[in-house]
């Protein structure tokens, strides 16, 4: 195994500083089992009286069910442990664990639903829309472009390949549309949207402000459809986040150009700019710029950070649905922060350099993580040997900066 080497490598063996209690998003009480209470907030609920209500033998931390477990594990330097236990475990209930409520989540621009298993855990579905051989169309504005779920599968395997593992855990999974969204569903206005088509499937559309019509369908066939399932970070009830606009936002506009794009000195005004005027804000950035490029993801206008930990803490890469729409191009223009500001963690680009050498290919590394996946082969050839090529690109880049 590839991925097994290569995270045995030294440069995936750097230790992280020590965590304290001050670094954990939650302190938890050893001696305390938790139970849930069903609200609208799924707030935790402790049980007092837990030494005489557990089994010999067992802590109260045993009776947690894993997506409890993932989020008590969630410090100041990373969302999982490299060597996470629990990560099979998370993924094999993401893609089987019973489903037993669907409703269609709010804001957004395309359809995506919250789907509740019966150990109060949730994940976010987001539906097939495009075949795994379907490139996006050249005059497509990434604006409107679909939202892909076996992008979002790929997009966690490879952020935790690159050891950034800033991504909620992501597996693939088959719905049954009527007996795990129909039949289920308490959200009035999606169960409006099911119909069976003349074709004889089961198809819905919901309600958003993209691709929400019965021109742009969801249908099953006859009623199986593939997805994404994402688990959901805690609440924000519990765990506040704050959402950061990206200086190197792009203008959503058809033909305006953003401040970036018109000056190349842009980086030394971000620079003098809070938070990115101190700490490892902009290299955390410019990480997740990698990450994107590799993917031709060119949708990233937020992202979020927990609040508990100020500005000295990981960004969270979420919404990756925007990635692996094309193979045959790469958009330069996605690695302007990285070109501009001339700066990288010396880590991150250890890393990347590993990951151009035949032992540690990043092509075959990412082909081996998502074959383990419940909708293998989630990518097309094409993708992975693009991978490959981008990873070169950032290569020259970084070597155009030290040659300067």
């Amino acid at each position: 195994s590839k991925l097994a080497a290569l995270f045995e490598h030294p440069l995936y063996n750097i230790p992280i500083p020590e965590v304290t209690e001050k670094d954990k998003l939650f302190i938890v009480n050893p001696m305390e089992k938790f139970s849930l209470h069903s609200s609208r907030s799924d707030e935790w609920v402790s049980s007092s009286k837990a030494e005489t209500l557990l089994p010999t033998g067992k802590t109260a931390y045993d009776t947690y069910p894993t997506w409890l477990k993932f989020h008590i594990g969630i410090n100041r330097y990373e969302l999982y442990p490299r060597r996470d236990p629990l990560l099979p475990t998370l993924l094999r209930d993401l893609a089987t664990q019973r489903i037993i409520s669907s409703v269609q989540k709010s804001g957004g621009t395309q359809l995506k639903l919250i789907m509740t298993f019966p150990n109060y855990g949730q994940a976010l579905f987001k539906p097939m829309k495009q075949t795994r051989d379907q490139e996006t169309p050249i005059d497509f504005f990434y604006f409107s472009d679909f939202e892909r779920h076996n992008a979002e599968i790929a997009a966690f395997h490879l952020d935790r390949i690159l050891d950034f593992r800033r991504i909620p855990p992501v597996s693939g999974r088959l719905v049954n549309i009527t007996k795990e969204i129909r039949d289920i569903t308490t959200d009035k206005k999606l169960a409006k949207t099911f119909f069976i088509s003349p074709a004889g499937n089961v198809c819905f559309y919901g309600e958003c402000s993209y691709y929400c019509s019965t021109e742009h369908a969801l249908c099953g066939k006859p009623d199986r459809l593939e997805g994404s399932m994402a688990a959901l970070l805690p609440d924000k009830t519990l765990a506040k986040r704050r959402s950061w606009r990206s200086p190197w936002r792009r203008s959503y506009h058809k033909s305006k150009k953003a401040e970036w794009e018109l000056n190349p000195n842009y980086c030394s005004q971000v620079r003098e700019m809070p938070p990115y005027d101190r700490g490892h804000r902009l290299l955390d950035l410019i990480d997740m710029t990698i990450l994107d490029f590799l993917m031709g993801n060119m949708d990233r206008h937020h992202y979020e950070t927990f609040e508990k930990f100020g500005n000295d803490t990981f960004l969270l890469h979420l919404d990756n649905g925007r990635g692996f729409g094309t193979h045959s191009r790469d958009e330069l223009s996605i690695l302007a922060p990285l070109q501009q500001c001339c700066s990288i963690k010396k880590s991150t680009y250890l890393r990347l350099q590993l990951l151009a050498t035949q032992p540690y290919r990043l092509s075959d590394l990412l082909r081996e993580a998502l074959a383990t996946d419940p909708l293998a082969p989630v990518l097309a050839e094409p993708h992975l040997q693009a991978l490959d090529r981008r990873l070169g690109k950032v290569l020259v880049a970084v070597g155009h900066c030290l040659a300067r």
